[in-house]
């Protein structure tokens, strides 16, 4: 397919494969759009009752209370081990992990990033994000061409969607590079639209692999920090912003944050 749309409404997508002739309504219609407005909810409900599930059991087993510095820093020498132990278990685990988190748009990729760093390196770590990050997108934008109905078309193409869609209309793979690169808009969003448009699978995994990596390695590298300063030791203070292994990475981040900002500054309010 190509990668340059220009004809078509991006909100009617591709024509389907049994429309007739102009005007004529395919006499399955109806039915396809009833079934796969029922297959959305019923996805919408599974993902709820999950993530509802998770979270009661993340409270009942005092999870809140293990998310901390002190906890981190007290059993540091243990998931280290662990992870050294079983470094083959540890990665598929992170990895289906991070894929589940960005197939189902669950918030916390930046903090599975930071885990990344954390658990395996900046290298190692950053590669890792990079692999699952492209794969859940990929997997997002697989179901949204065959599973997705046309409910999902329409809010995809609903205001900040149609606008996106426009930018990708010209070029895919820049246009979908630069979105990847500059996070102007939800990143579940950019794993959406390009679905509905004429955007090949190939392109698409390509842009969000490349664009992905600069804030994969900056992530990651906060997370290498934070183990560093934990490995030694010490517990994380403002006093450690300014080890030049965790100022970097932090510098990075100050970076990507205002990289939206200049972003719309140098396009103008159409942006």
């Amino acid at each position: 397919m190509s990668a340059n749309h220009t004809g078509a409404d991006p909100a009617a997508g591709p024509t389907p494969p049994n429309a007739g002739a102009a005007g004529e309504a395919p006499a399955t219609g109806a039915p396809d759009g009833l079934a796969n407005t029922r297959r959305g909810w019923t996805l919408r409900l599974g993902l709820l009752v999950l993530l509802v599930a998770g979270l009661a059991a993340f409270v009942a087993l005092g999870g809140p209370r293990l998310l901390s510095f002190d906890t981190l820093g007290r059993h540091h020498a243990a998931i280290a081990a662990w992870v050294s132990a079983h470094q083959g278990m540890a990665v598929v685990a992170f990895v289906l992990t991070y894929v589940l988190a960005v197939t189902f748009s669950v918030p916390g990729a930046v903090w599975l990033s930071i885990a990344g760093g954390y658990l395996f390196g900046t290298v190692l770590g950053s590669a890792l994000v990079v692999l699952a990050a492209t794969l859940g997108a990929t997997a997002v934008f697989l179901a949204a061409r065959t599973i997705l109905g046309d409910g999902w078309r329409r809010r995809a193409f609903s205001g900040t969607g149609r606008r996106l869609a426009e930018r990708l209309r010209d070029s895919a793979f820049t246009g979908l590079l630069v979105l990847r690169l500059v996070p102007v808009f939800p990143f579940w969003l950019v794993n959406l639209v390009p679905a509905f448009l004429d955007v090949s699978v190939r392109v698409y995994v390509l842009a969000t692999l490349l664009g992905i990596i600069p804030g994969a390695v900056v992530f990651a590298g906060v997370g290498a920090g934070l183990d560093r300063v934990l490995a030694a030791g010490d517990q994380p203070d403002l006093g450690v912003v300014y080890d030049p292994q965790v100022l970097g990475p932090l510098l990075g981040l100050a970076v990507l944050a205002l990289l939206p900002t200049l972003w719309r500054r140098w396009k103008g309010p159409e942006a």
